[in-house]
């Protein structure tokens, strides 16, 4: 009896244990969600409800609508106690709404003396556009409607342009540190010829050198050489800061390859290009994807190495300094901002959900020697 509910015991535990862990990962995947959602939804409201209510009114919700309007006498001194249908009522107290038999009183027009008197109802009448993109894309000036109904002129941020120097230079600086350390990974993985081990030790070591500290060197050397402020520069600059770590990753995967295949591919004449080409690039397709997706947020995202490398020119400015550019100048105008944000995570999130059949395999390559 006593073995047979020793394995009970342990599937119960292990049951408990993945609920947990199901749970753990729902209230992180919640936690998430919930902040992209509002800022999906924000970014396809106009602006007047961008700043007056929260993203969440766009659903089904209770909220005060006006049923009736009361005019009061203009003589009526607004310092004293206010008699209303027989009740009395101070400023203050209109001001904020004071609730009154399920209705609500509150100053439509103060200077007017007049009051609505509101009820509560459902309400859902989600007012989306697409004006905030268009307005956020383009360069040309538009005009924004106010709460109070009035109209003010405003320019267009030209996130376009922004968004396609992002990606010139993001596609070029994933695509080459890539296959340069995969033709590395194999070379330290599979090759042997004098100083392979110190050399491999010195790539590891420049993971832990701080990024910051090699930007005025190489700077002053791209200006000596005429690269600075162009695509090629940049390119260089994300390809050398990001050969270490890709480097590291694709040897681990590489280095697990079964031995026999380059075995048989060497027996049948294959030069080493033909096995790396033919049979180690197919073979670590997970771990391309993986290491790509790294280095393609790394560059999307990066602010600084464009910034000392490329400048600050609206010509030539990525993403993340239009972005920033934009916070400091119209840190108000959320309409824009929510936009704008969106648009920068969505080809991110584009990548990676395209890629992800591969991530977690490519993740795991090498882990476990077979």
């Amino acid at each position: 009896m006593a073995g047979t509910n020793q394995p009970r015991t342990t599937g119960t535990k292990r049951k408990r244990g993945k609920t947990i862990v199901n749970l753990v990962l729902g209230v992180i995947c919640l936690l998430w969600l919930i902040p992209t959602l509002g800022l999906l939804i924000s970014s396809f409201r106009p602006a007047s409800d961008i700043l007056h209510t929260g993203w969440w009114n766009v659903f089904p919700h209770r909220e005060w609508t006006n049923a009736e309007t009361i005019q009061l006498s203009k003589d009526i001194d607004l310092r004293e106690p206010i008699e209303v249908n027989g009740q009395t009522f101070n400023d203050d107290e209109l001001k904020a709404g004071v609730l009154s038999d399920d209705q609500r009183l509150i100053w439509e027009n103060r200077r007017a003396r007049t009051l609505n008197v509101q009820e509560q109802g459902w309400e859902f009448k989600p007012a989306l556009t697409l004006e905030n993109y268009k307005n956020v894309l383009s360069g040309k000036e538009y005009k924004l409607k106010l709460a109070d109904g009035s109209e003010s002129i405003q320019k267009g941020t030209g996130l376009s342009q922004a968004f396609w120097n992002t990606l010139t230079i993001a596609v070029p600086a994933t695509v080459i540190p890539v296959l340069i350390a995969s033709f590395a990974a194999y070379a330290f993985a599979w090759l042997r010829f004098p100083g392979r081990k110190t050399l491999f030790v010195v790539i590891i070591a420049m993971l832990v050198i701080p990024l910051q500290v090699a930007l005025i060197p190489v700077l002053k050397d791209y200006t000596a050489l005429g690269l600075n402020g162009s695509y090629l520069g940049i390119w260089l600059a994300h390809t050398a800061f990001g050969l270490p770590l890709v480097t590291y990753f694709m040897y681990n995967f590489i280095s697990q390859l079964p031995k026999d295949l380059f075995e048989s591919a060497f027996i049948d004449g294959a030069s080493h290009f033909t096995i790396f080409s033919r049979l180690i690039l197919p073979l670590s397709v997970p771990a391309l994807a993986s290491i790509g997706i790294f280095q393609f947020l790394w560059v999307w995202n990066d602010y600084l190495v464009s910034l000392i490398f490329i400048g600050n020119q609206p010509s030539v400015q990525v993403m993340s300094m239009k972005i920033a550019d934009l916070v400091g100048s119209r840190g108000n105008d959320w309409h824009l901002l929510t936009s704008a944000a969106f648009i920068s995570m969505l080809m991110p999130l584009t990548i990676f959900f395209l890629l992800q059949k591969y991530f977690v395999r490519g993740l795991m390559g090498g882990s476990v020697k077979g």
